[in-house]
């Protein structure tokens, strides 16, 4: 795992620009730095040493050193594809997965890019062309941003390396806090920094004589075989998940895991005997802490466990440096948990294996009940009845029932916008200061609807959280997190053969009247005791709704929420009215709070201060 960073154009020779920037990521890579500078071009580069400890230093070139290229990220299937370029004439100086995709590049130009197996975002300059290319990986993994600036192309691991690029004004996007408010993250493309974006997943692009083209390379389609028998389905996952933990444990230093008390990560972990894996959680609510459920599925395991409870206060005093890691406001406080374990894990060891995407490819979210819960309702009454009464139900406080309401009058397009959804527009248009900012969250949601005409509601919810909701929340906070303490996060679930697993399989496998996640759970219990395979999920969860109750953590967020940044985008006495009815029990509250909460700190700690480090 590393950083990279650079910029093309008229640069002159300011050597020490790029190493500020590349040092702003010191983080991603302790372990070394490199840098390529010639008229026109510089890159830089910080690494972290997984793979051929000894030369696998960047950049790296191919054999007329006319391709450099610097890369953040993991290929598994690096050796097989080292093999076919050795038979067809390519020179390799190392053992590296890196040079790989140089020699790929240099043999397949773009087209390399299916024959990939890994997490990547990288970069090769074209020394005869004077031109860039880049990619990211097929589901968004490792990140990339980008901007223009000056007559300058910019691009970085993180957007505070993009901050030091001498030229560029930083202004907040408020775009992207009108629906950071809905969606409670930053909706891919855009970032709260106006002018700086991120590369989606699976997509690449290429700079040349200052034209920038962008393009997707490869698409998740699903193709769900109704007549698969559940068996079938179960060992097609269970054969496509063991070869890519296989292959996520590639390394040439110790692997561990991380373990909470569900299916995903102790499936994981079933197959680390004998090695370390790492859990915390929070003693202030029981249904917070999932340590003694992790210990069980340790001791079962043969695995050396390591645990730890954080108190209120070491989470709340952890936040700033939440912030400053994670480069933009994040209101899933499940980000801090993952901050806690990564460092946990970091003194220990360099890679660990985790979770994610399990639930975004086999349905294991609760909501994706919702199309099945809702179709009863929607039989019994009329959709212009069932509108009005949504529409109504947008007015009332939050009362059992509410939600239900709103979501069930609507059709599938206006009511799902991902597995989170904080604010409705009205609910915009009543805290923000300028109301007419807020929008309909649904309209970001449609092209990826559109896409997926004709499966199944809960396939077609899958599929826009695969695209969205995976990579706004889940993957950037795991890669934040981790790299906040030099720890590489490997995901085996987010691996193209074991989506081509999932893609097959049917709605009535993935989520029933009982379960989500379904066939996975069938394949999962193989190994794992029938309790913790049938676990709800729960994933560090956090317990902000009762911290907020308390009367420390209360005046802490009060004092926010009259603060100087708060006055400048929101109407104080309606935010106040939210945090004091939540404080009172009259309503809960507590995500919502959190979301105006963790955007605030975020505009204190990294858009005002801009200190350059965490404070």
């Amino acid at each position: 795992m590393c950083g990279i960073c650079g910029y093309i154009g008229d640069t002159g020779c300011d050597r020490a620009q790029i190493r500020r920037m590349a040092d702003r990521m010191a983080h991603r890579g302790p372990d070394s730095s490199g840098y390529f500078e010639e008229p026109g071009i510089h890159m830089g580069f910080r690494r972290l040493a997984i793979i051929d400890l000894q030369s696998g230093n960047q950049p790296v070139y191919n054999e007329d050193r006319s391709l450099v290229l610097t890369f953040n990220g993991e290929i598994y299937n690096y050796r097989e594809l080292r093999k076919i370029l050795l038979a067809r004439g390519h020179f390799f100086y190392t053992e590296s997965d890196s040079e790989v995709l140089v020699h790929a590049y240099e043999e397949w130009g773009e087209n390399m890019l299916r024959r990939l197996r890994g997490m990547f975002a990288f970069c090769i300059y074209d020394r005869r062309e004077k031109g860039l290319f880049l990619a990211r990986d097929f589901f968004g993994i490792k990140p990339l941003h980008y901007m223009e600036c000056g007559g300058h192309f910019v691009y970085g691991s993180e957007i505070k390396s993009l901050l030091e690029f001498s030229g560029f004004q930083r202004q907040l996007n408020e775009r992207t806090l009108e629906r950071y408010l809905s969606f409670q993250y930053p909706v891919p493309p855009e970032t709260f920094y106006r002018g700086i974006f991120c590369l989606p997943p699976a997509h690449c692009m290429r700079y040349r004589n200052g034209t920038l083209h962008i393009r997707r390379y490869w698409e998740p389609v699903f193709c769900p075989d109704e007549a698969m028998p559940l068996t079938e389905a179960a060992d097609r996952i269970e054969a496509a998940f063991e070869d890519s933990v296989k292959a996520h444990r590639v390394s040439d230093v110790e692997v561990g895991c991380f373990l909470s008390s569900g299916v995903d990560s102790s499936w994981a972990a079933s197959y680390f005997s004998g090695q370390k894996a790492f859990t915390v959680g929070f003693a202030e609510d029981s249904r917070c802490n999932e340590i003694d459920w992790a210990q069980k599925t340790a001791a079962e395991k043969n695995l050396e466990h390591t645990a730890r409870i954080i108190s209120g206060d070491e989470f709340f005093e952890s936040l700033p440096a939440v912030q400053y890691y994670m480069d933009q406001p994040l209101a899933d406080p499940a980000c801090v948990a993952l901050y806690f374990v990564s460092e946990l894990a970091s003194r220990q060891v360099k890679v660990v294996l985790s979770g994610e995407g399990a639930d975004e490819l086999f349905g294991g979210y609760r909501i994706y009940h919702m199309p099945d819960s809702n179709a009863g309702y929607q039989r019994l009454l009329p959709s212009g009845l069932r509108k009005f009464l949504g529409r109504a139900a947008g007015f009332l406080p939050d009362l059992p029932g509410r939600d239900f309401l709103i979501r069930a009058g609507r059709p599938l397009e206006e009511s799902f916008i991902g597995n989170a959804s904080m604010f409705t527009r009205q609910e915009k248009q009543k805290i923000l200061r300028d109301p007419e900012l807020a929008e309909d969250p649904w309209k970001l949601c449609r092209p990826y609807y559109r896409r997926s005409a004709g499966l199944d509601d809960v396939t077609r919810m899958q599929y826009l959280d695969l695209n969205l909701w995976m990579v706004g929340d889940i993957l950037l906070k795991a890669d934040r997190m981790s790299m906040a303490h030099s720890l590489e996060l490997r995901v085996p679930f987010l691996d193209l053969e074991v989506f081509r697993a999932a893609a097959s399989i049917p709605k009535k496998w993935k989520v029933t009247d009982a379960a989500t996640k379904y066939a996975m759970r069938a394949a999962a219990e193989r190994r794992l005791s029938q309790t913790t395979a049938e676990k709800p999920k729960l994933g560090f969860p956090v317990p902000i709704r009762t911290w907020l109750r308390e009367e420390q953590y209360y005046r802490m967020v009060r004092e926010e929420f009259t603060g100087p940044a708060a006055r400048e985008f929101f109407r104080i006495p309606e935010i106040l009215r939210l945090l004091d009815r939540h404080y009172r029990r009259k309503e809960d509250s507590g995500r919502k709070i959190w979301t105006i909460y963790m955007f605030l700190l975020w505009y204190r700690t990294c858009f005002e201060k801009n200190t350059g480090k965490p404070v």
